[in-house]
């Protein structure tokens, strides 16, 4: 049988060489690549095309949840594998929302990845202890039925600048990293606040955590104070 290609996305270096290692010991398992970042991640899933994503959730750039809503609005074949420290019910009805055919705890065994793994390419869904099967329907069925959100009118660019606004870089720094000018980011800056009802960065911070986007020890606080919009064009 053909391995099975897996990209590794995990901002911690330590953790991606531990699961390669672990990974690999496996038969029929070949690591392709790592990311470190949402926007790697991404670039890297249409570069490689690989068959799995292990996917953390709490990433820099654009969070896991994000990765894993860009892919399936993609239609991308690689099947999402969610590696999370996150015991939150509700991470795991938004990950199935999102298309993942997996979601595995960071404090299970190596043993539930590599199921979770092979599940997944089976066309099986997987959820760890304390997870159950009966809870995968229920998640499922609960996913289903979820509210409208005003994140849902996010744009894709839209969504990457808020989380990097959101991280603390500075307009100039988010267009550098995007590649697009100061003056889209500002646009995309304003749009994504009018849509989410968001009026300072603070706010934004408060977002970004109750939505997983920032790790939990993220602090409340305003960034350096940044340049003025810039005027319109002649």
């Amino acid at each position: 049988m053909k391995p099975v290609s897996i990209l590794l996305a995990d901002n911690h270096a330590i953790v991606r060489q531990g699961l390669r290692k672990l990974l690999e010991a496996h038969s029929g398992l070949n690591i392709v690549g790592e990311a470190g970042d949402g926007i790697e991640t991404l670039r890297l899933v249409e570069q490689l095309r690989p068959d799995v994503v292990v996917l953390d959730l709490v990433m820099p750039g654009l969070s896991g949840l994000e990765v894993a809503r860009e892919l399936r609005r993609r239609s991308a074949k690689s099947r999402v594998v969610v590696l999370s420290m996150q015991e939150n019910e509700a991470y795991v009805v938004e990950a199935l929302r999102f298309g993942v055919s997996a979601y595995v705890l960071k404090q299970a065994g190596i043993a539930d990845l590599v199921k979770a793994i092979r599940d997944a390419m089976a066309g099986r869904r997987f959820l760890s202890a304390p997870f159950s099967d009966l809870a995968i329907r229920c998640y499922l069925q609960r996913a289903k039925g979820l509210p409208f959100e005003s994140q849902d009118t996010l744009t894709s660019r839209e969504r990457q600048v808020l989380q990097l606004a959101a991280e603390g870089l500075t307009n100039a720094a988010i267009g550098k990293r995007l590649f697009i000018s100061v003056r889209t980011v500002e646009g995309h800056r304003a749009n994504f606040m009018r849509k989410l009802g968001l009026h300072s960065h603070i706010e934004l911070i408060r977002y970004a955590l109750n939505r997983g986007l920032l790790p939990h020890d993220a602090t409340l606080q305003d960034p350096a104070p940044t340049p003025p919009p810039s005027p319109p064009e002649a």
